[in-house]
């Protein structure tokens, strides 16, 4: 007991010494939990989904499109955006609600997605760069006011046009909406495809700036990956988009990628270790209803028991008590 008393103030005072020599920033993990929510008509609510205090709860409505809503023959609207998220259960009053329960509680809208109406796919397909731009401030800033939200997540996933038209048009948005003050932040969720990262690697080269954290979606993976396997592909994603705030995440639905029982927390907790658990988020509150989010209390139990430790990663949080 006292020699345990006598070493923690020592390898405290070696941790500052070896920090303020460092000449890189030193890792640290995040408490940030993200959630999509709103997908697939499941009738699923804000207060459904266990939030834990002690983590950084993000919503993001899923999505909005700048489509038409018809059902049956949706057309792009060149950034006209409307929701089509389930508007029955994901009010204004009930955003507003969740957020004066849950001071840790942001919500944001993701915008494009896979499919829209009859699963058709959602093209990001701009008449101009200068005319789409305009229409999605004008038409994001109302919906945005309307529900009350902290930011926007970009999630086109099909593509008509090039890289560099994707690049201008989608970080003009972004830079334009934080000027305006219209959002906090803002997130991009790529994933492992040719078409896909041509697309959102060019969006980082130029406004990587404006960008606050990458919701990868590693669940886009084989699934047949193993904890091996992740933790490479964490690696290379990190290394692609560097410097950026790379989330991992796991898919409750039919999705590939490492999942929970396979070993998502062990790999999770390696990450942890070495300082690199920017957050997690989960494809989504739709498919988790019916089980109870077991998934998503485990999420939050790691982000959120681990973090007092970040003030000094080289040292075992036992040691600290």
């Amino acid at each position: 007991m006292h020699l345990r008393k006598l070493l923690i103030p020592f390898l405290i005072f070696a941790e500052v010494l070896i920090s303020l020599s460092s000449t890189q920033a030193t890792p640290t993990n995040s408490k940030l939990f993200r959630e999509y929510i709103g997908a697939e008509g499941k009738n699923v609510r804000f207060s459904d989904v266990p939030i834990y205090p002690n983590v950084d709860f993000h919503f993001i409505l899923s999505f909005g499109i700048d489509y038409t809503t018809s059902i049956s023959s949706p057309s792009p609207t060149n950034g006209n955006f409307s929701v089509f998220w389930d508007t029955d259960n994901l009010t204004p009053s009930q955003i507003s609600s969740i957020k004066a329960k849950h001071r840790n509680v942001k919500v944001a809208v993701s915008l494009g997605g896979d499919t829209v109406g009859d699963d058709k796919y959602v093209y990001f397909q701009p008449s101009s760069v200068e005319s789409w731009v305009g229409n999605a401030v004008s038409s994001l800033t109302k919906i945005i006011d309307e529900y009350n939200l902290d930011g926007i997540d970009i999630d086109y996933e099909h593509f008509v046009g090039d890289p560099e038209i994707f690049s201008e048009c989608i970080g003009r948005l972004i830079t334009t909406l934080k000027r305006n003050g219209v959002i906090e932040f803002a997130s991009i969720a790529p994933y492992e495809d040719d078409a896909v990262q041509n697309h959102y690697l060019e969006l980082w080269r130029n406004y990587a700036d404006v960008i606050d954290y990458i919701n990868f979606q590693f669940y886009a993976y084989d699934r047949s990956t193993t904890i091996p396997d992740f933790l490479k592909y964490f690696e290379i994603q990190s290394s692609n988009y560097k410097g950026g705030t790379v989330l991992v995440s796991f898919g409750t639905d039919k999705s590939g990628g490492l999942k929970p029982n396979n070993g998502f927390f062990t790999a999770c907790r390696r990450l942890r270790r070495e300082g690199k658990l920017n957050g997690i988020f989960v494809w989504s509150a739709d498919d988790s209803k019916a089980s109870g989010f077991p998934y998503e209390r485990q999420s939050q139990v790691l982000l959120g028991s681990h973090h007092t430790c970040s003030r000094y990663p080289r040292l075992p949080c036992e040691l600290l008590g």
